[in-house]
């Protein structure tokens, strides 16, 4: 089945995100050469800046479970270095406020399902790691410990499980553990680089970036690794996934009509 192409402008897009009703996306812009939060209607139209007053780059934006809230990351730069943090604010750009401050490297929060919780990385203790906090920043735990990088963390809709990318066994690679960090499992194997898993809203299937066939596109397996295919086989650079509400649909983030733009295709 073909994609059905969303945008056309062509400017850079990243870090798509389906709302959990559906009617919306957010994500990672780049116009007229500033980042931001930008957010459009599901069929891609009524682009508008979530935080219009935010002058310095911010991106990675994540929904709570109720749509409710956003989380993100807040690039304050200094010099030729940037100080990342995680900030939340209302879906509709009110109610800012840091979650998590500058401390390292800080990246890729993803609410919890419950919404009490957020999980993210950062280098704080040398390299990338998996972390999560309370909702208010406090009770930090670190759950993974290894001297590759621990990357893209999502949290199953039941919030029992987590699924990163990891390189500890040398390429990028798909993986799964508990919510505490323990019974890390890999899912996916080989050479080629896989990583951004995002699980389906019934927990059965994971969807990620894969380049097995030689290519970025987006692949799917079942949440016990069996099952690959190759969703949108095609000559492209896919990336991005994102998993309509309903599970029938993915979104993504595509360079197939030469710039950058939002795609969405059916799951057969």
């Amino acid at each position: 089945m073909n994609p059905q192409r969303l945008t056309t402008d062509g400017s850079f897009k990243q870090h798509l995100q389906w709302s959990p009703d559906g009617a919306r996306f957010l994500f990672t812009r780049i116009h007229q050469g500033k980042m931001a939060l930008w957010t459009m209607t599901a069929q891609g139209k009524e682009f508008a800046r979530l935080l219009p007053d935010h002058k310095e780059p911010h991106f990675d934006g994540h929904w709570s479970k109720d749509g409710s809230r956003i989380v993100y990351v807040y690039d304050k730069l200094e010099g030729t270095d940037g100080k990342l943090s995680i900030r939340s604010c209302r879906a509709d750009g009110t109610d800012d406020r840091v979650i998590v401050p500058h401390k390292a490297f800080e990246e890729s929060p993803r609410w919890s399902p419950d919404g009490k919780r957020i999980l993210w990385v950062s280098t704080r203790d040398g390299n990338p790691e998996l972390y999560s906090a309370t909702a208010d920043g406090k009770d930090l735990e670190r759950l993974t410990n290894e001297i590759a990088a621990d990357l893209h963390p999502s949290w199953s809709p039941d919030g029992k499980r987590i699924a990163f990318s990891s390189g500890r066994n040398g390429t990028q690679k798909i993986h799964v553990m508990e919510a505490d960090g323990s019974k890390v499992k890999r899912l996916t194997d080989g050479d080629h680089l896989e990583a951004w898993p995002v699980w389906s809203p019934d927990g059965n299937r994971i969807a990620f970036v894969s380049r097995k066939s030689g290519r970025a596109n987006i692949w799917l397996m079942n949440a016990d690794g069996k099952g690959l295919r190759n969703l949108t086989d095609r000559d492209a650079v896919d990336a991005s996934p994102s998993w309509s509400p309903d599970g029938k649909r993915i979104a993504f983030v595509s360079d197939e009509d030469g710039g950058s733009d939002a795609y969405i295709i059916a799951i057969p």
